[in-house]
């Protein structure tokens, strides 16, 4: 199928498009934590692909090229975007307990938005998504034990993040 898409089989770059489009949305939106902005990344992922397609060389690379190009596009999104002082979210005044989630789920967000790109990738596909390790390791270009430490310190980084909001609810 990947190599009958790169010599241009649109049926095939279908079939792909279809298979990989979560993960992709799932990439972008980890860096950019907007579902506009990453919807957008993605086609721009998926135009740019089919324009240069031929660059593989290896039909079972076309996987890892479709996340690379992703992570590329979604950061370039991420360094035009005006920038928003995180301290004005944090400090709005919570007026009931459905607030609390609110709260909650901006923090969340923030905590993510503050770890590395390749960090927030890693979350997202294994957490959000709910992909398995080896699928992140092909897309991410990983090995296990890579994928594992960066989950790992991820994981850690968020709880230490978001302990005082947890504690806060209790």
């Amino acid at each position: 199928m990947y190599r009958a898409a790169i010599h241009g089989d649109r049926e095939a770059f279908e079939m792909i498009i279809r298979r990989h489009s979560r993960t992709l949305f799932a990439i972008a939106y980890g860096i950019l934590q907007n579902r506009e902005e990453a919807e957008d990344a993605v086609q721009d992922v998926l135009v740019k692909t089919w324009k240069s397609r031929w660059r593989v060389r290896d039909p079972e690379k076309f996987p890892a090229w479709l996340c690379m190009i992703a992570r590329h596009r979604a950061r370039d999104v991420f360094r035009r975007r005006r920038t928003v002082p995180i301290s004005g979210e944090i400090t709005e005044p919570v007026e009931s307990e459905a607030t609390d989630t609110i709260t909650l789920d901006r923090q969340l967000h923030i905590a993510l938005a503050a770890l590395p790109e390749l960090h927030r990738s890693a979350l997202t596909l294994r957490y959000f998504e709910e992909m398995d390790y080896r699928s992140i390791e092909k897309l991410l270009g990983l090995s296990n034990g890579a994928l594992r430490g960066i989950l790992g310190r991820a994981l850690a980084s968020m709880r230490k993040e978001l302990r005082p909001a947890l504690a806060s609810l209790e």
